[in-house]
């Protein structure tokens, strides 16, 4: 939580905003209600002037705005940095929509508005921010054209010596004067972060509550390192919280056992939804788990930290095995009443308030699922805080009452409460020592025996062709040799002539399986045999293959659906039949409401099928492809796709219109 000063100086700068500000302070009162820092900044009768309007424009952006995240693949034998662009382009005219440098190829996010948007991708060999003759090149095959979606998953761009020149020429001039003038801010997970930079103070916590599009802009949102990393180390992550910044962690960095850990943060602008900051950490936890390959993890979450981390861990922590221990402090688990009334009441709203509504889908959904059985959690909360006639309890800023949510105790394998305002508990003694205690207890949690692995050799049907950058899948089944296999394990990894050693996994017999974007195993199965400390080797060949796979949408308002969250299938739809046409070639699915095998099986063996709202077409020949859907209630959707063998399409969901 940001001071006091820091707030107001922020939302002050402008002298125009100041004098509206004064002549409003006699409504000052009705602001108290807005959540810590707003409750601040309402007293003083700040929250009134430009930086509201600007607040407002904001929120609306955020959610007519769709986050675009793909990777770029390096030449052979290339190392530097990439700077990845957004062009917009209307009317034959060209308009840089983001633009964000990458310290070394890997994962990237653009935000972009609704329109038609091309993405390319250069290796900044000479590190100017341009392209040059001679540095690799990459774009899209076809503009991206968007229109509140959320989230699109891109198709892997591999960089490769081009023309430069055409990209110069789509870029607005200005657009490369900026990056060539000032260094740009490293979006890429695992850049190694200085503390003392503008991007990891105070101001700029309170900056990415209040502007979260400008902040994302300019900052991105990102796992960084305090130092290069170390894989006989086991990470810890700190996130903080509303308003919050690296700097929060300052005591925690400084008393952090480097013998054994080392420290990450996940650096994010507060303001913006929380269910978009889940997928975020996500996808940056993702891409750092293809790149180093790390066995444990431990996060560590202060206030609405605590929020986006279990919303990350229910939604995706069964695809992280490697995170044992997840410590919050003073987390508002049952969010904040007067959130609510800022929804209602304020001339503007920050996006972040509408999942801190304790009446709001967020919150009501955030303990549907439990968290996955590996993770232990541990609830520490703080009560220094007093009380009022219009406030019970509280650590100064979060009552005690939604620190205290019957759900999360029970959830909790410890609840231990300490006597710490919002802020001191982030460095008292007793604290450090309970979370040091969390730590070490997470990291001699595992198997009572040691495990076996696996490394897949991957061949292709033709030479030329390469998974890239892309990310792939394997699929471990254990086999128990009565009733066959049980659901798999998955494994990301991005195209190489190897996958990582995969694992630990207990002994036993697997059906191993490769998921890969238009591309199929043959076999498409195998089954092996792990054994105690051993690495089992195996091999598979790739065949490019054309597909169409995706689903069906949840049609929820604007409002349910933010720039950067990811939209979720629709839980009722009844899906009449799906049809699909090509050049001599027609194919109809008819969805089952639930079967045995389930569509990952059938993507997984490389057959067609349709289950509830997702589909899959698979070895298709390459051309263009009609797609049709009819459903109950719905208007009939029909959309044009071009399929290339192993090349991968964009992805995105598919929402159908209700019937007029």
């Amino acid at each position: 939580m940001p001071s006091l000063p820091a707030a107001a100086s922020y939302l002050t700068e402008s002298p125009i905003c100041a004098v509206r500000s004064s002549h409003r302070a006699n409504a000052a009162w009705k602001r108290r209600w807005i959540l810590w820092i707003f409750a601040a900044v309402g007293a003083l009768g700040l929250g009134s002037g430009c930086k509201l309007i600007q607040l407002r424009e904001e929120s609306r952006a955020f959610f007519r705005s769709t986050v675009l995240v793909g990777r770029v693949a390096p030449p052979s034998g290339w190392q530097g940095p990439v700077v990845v662009l957004a062009v917009a382009e209307s009317a034959g005219k060209y308009s840089l929509a983001h633009q964000v440098l990458l310290h070394e190829a890997g994962g990237f996010e653009l935000i972009v508005p609704d329109g038609s948007h091309m993405v390319h991708a250069f290796g900044d060999t000479n590190r100017n921010g341009r392209p040059d003759e001679g540095e690799p090149v990459a774009k899209l095959a076809a503009p991206m054209v968007v229109a509140g979606n959320g989230m699109i998953f891109l198709p892997d761009l591999t960089l490769a010596v081009g023309d430069a020149a055409t990209l110069r020429a789509v870029l607005p001039r200005h657009s490369l004067a900026a990056a060539t003038s000032s260094p740009v801010h490293s979006t890429q997970v695992g850049a190694v972060a200085d503390l003392d930079s503008p991007a990891f103070s105070s101001d700029a916590g309170v900056q990415g509550y209040w502007s979260p599009m400008e902040t994302f802009h300019r900052y991105g949102g990102n796992v960084y390192f305090l130092e290069p990393y170390d894989a006989a180390r086991i990470p810890v992550l700190f996130v903080h919280g509303a308003a919050g910044s690296a700097q929060d962690w300052k005591t925690f960095f400084s008393k952090l056992d480097r013998r054994r850990y080392q420290a990450w943060f996940f650096q994010y602008p507060s303001g913006a939804s929380l269910d978009s900051i889940s997928h975020l950490l996500y996808w940056k936890l993702l891409n750092l788990q293809l790149r180093y390959h790390y066995e444990r993890l431990h996060v560590v979450a202060h206030s609405m930290g605590g929020l986006v981390v279990r919303r990350f861990l229910v939604n995706h922590g069964e695809q992280f095995p490697q995170i044992r221990s997840f410590v919050t402090i003073s987390t508002p688990w049952g969010g904040e009443a007067s959130a609510s009334m800022g929804v209602e009441h304020s001339p503007a709203i920050i996006p972040s308030w509408r999942d801190l509504q304790p009446e709001g889908v967020f919150l009501k959904t955030l303990f549907e699922r439990p968290l996955p059985s590996h993770v232990e959690h541990t609830l520490l909360f703080g009560h220094r805080g007093g009380y009022s006639l219009l406030r019970p309890t509280t650590d100064g800023t979060v009552t005690l009452a939604s620190q205290l949510r019957p759900e999360a105790q029970s959830a909790a394998r410890l609840v231990m409460g300490f006597d710490e305002d919002h802020t001191s508990i982030l460095a008292a003694p007793e604290v450090l020592r309970q979370v040091s205690a969390a730590l070490d207890i997470g990291s001699k949690s595992g198997p009572a025996s040691p495990g076996g692995r696996v490394q897949v050799t991957l061949n292709y049907d033709n030479p030329e062709s390469s998974l890239g950058g892309a990310i792939a899948v394997v699929a471990l089944s254990p086999l128990d040799g009565t009733e066959g296999t049980s659901a798999p394990l998955l494994f990301p990894f991005t195209g190489s002539a190897f996958t990582p050693p995969l694992g630990p996994l207990p002994p036993g017999r697997y059906r191993l399986r490769i998921a890969a974007p238009s591309f199929l195993a043959q076999p498409v199965a195998q089954d092996i045999m792990i054994r105690a400390g051993e690495v089992t080797t195996t091999s598979l060949k790739l065949r490019a293959q054309g597909m169409l796979a995706g689903f069906v949408g949840d049609d929820g308002d604007a409002l349910t659906q933010p720039a950067g969250s990811f939209r979720p299938p629709h839980p009722t739809l009844r899906i009449q039949k799906i049809v699909l046409k090509g050049s001599n070639l027609v194919r109809t699915l008819f969805p089952r409401s639930e079967g045995k095998s389930g569509v990952l099986d059938a993507h997984l063996d490389g057959r067609d099928d349709a289950e509830g709202p997702w589909f899959n077409f698979m070895n298709l020949p390459e051309g263009y492809y009609t797609l049709q859907i009819q459903a109950h209630g719905r208007a009939p959707h029909e959309s044009q796709h071009r399929v290339t063998p192993g090349v991968a399409t964009p992805w995105a969901p598919i929402v159908l219109a209700p019937l007029q």
